[in-house]
Order: C-alpha cells, then sequence, then structure tokens
C-alpha cells in the first residue's frame, strides 16, 4: 500500500507523461509491467502509483524511493533501459524529484 508522509529519507518522483488518447492504456500496462517485473524487485524501491486522465492524453507516475542514491541505481538494470525506451517510444515524459512536506487524511 502506498503510504504517502513526510519523511526525508523518501524521495518521490512524479512523471507525468503526455500520450495519444489511444496509446493510453498500452502505456500503463507498460508502467505496470515494469514496476512489477523491475522497479519493485531493486533495493530502496518503495512503492508506485500509476493514474491515469479522464481525457486519455495522459498517465501520471508516482514512485516513491529510499533516498537519492536508490533512484539514481534504478537504471542500472539493463532490462530497465529496455522498457524505459520502449515506455519513451510511445509518449513525452516529465518526470521530478519531490519531497513531500504535507500531507492531509481524513479517517
Amino acid at each position: 500500500m502506498t503510504l504517502i508522509r513526510i519523511d526525508k529519507d523518501i524521495i518521490t518522483l512524479i512523471n507525468v507523461f503526455t500520450v495519444d488518447p489511444s496509446k493510453q492504456q498500452q502505456l500503463v500496462d507498460a508502467l505496470i509491467e515494469t514496476t512489477k517485473q523491475v522497479w519493485r524487485l531493486q533495493d530502496g524501491y518503495v512503492s508506485a502509483s500509476i493514474h491515469k486522465s479522464k481525457n486519455r492524453k495522459r498517465v501520471v507516475n508516482y514512485v516513491q524511493y529510499k533516498g537519492k542514491d536508490a533512484f539514481d541505481r534504478r537504471l542500472d538494470n539493463p532490462e530497465a533501459i529496455v522498457r524505459m525506451n520502449k515506455i519513451l517510444s510511445m509518449s513525452k515524459a516529465d518526470g521530478h524529484l519531490y519531497d513531500v512536506v504535507f500531507t492531509d487524511t481524513k479517517n
């Protein structure tokens, strides 16, 4: 389960992919498959959440790692590079690293 909390040891990548609406589900499937078969098996991976826009033009990937070093090592795996190249062949990515500074949950 994804838990978003203020934690200086966790780094968050929020990646917004712009995609042709006809390829949105294909992109979502590729991101889910890559998460299950590559990212989650790597040291330092914490969680991922994938969101698709209602207009089918964007997919957002919210991924957490245990620090910047773990994040930087994620592409050391050759399979990760092949899969990311496939993902980027069907979309344009705009990703940035973030620290969580506030959360609020109503129980």
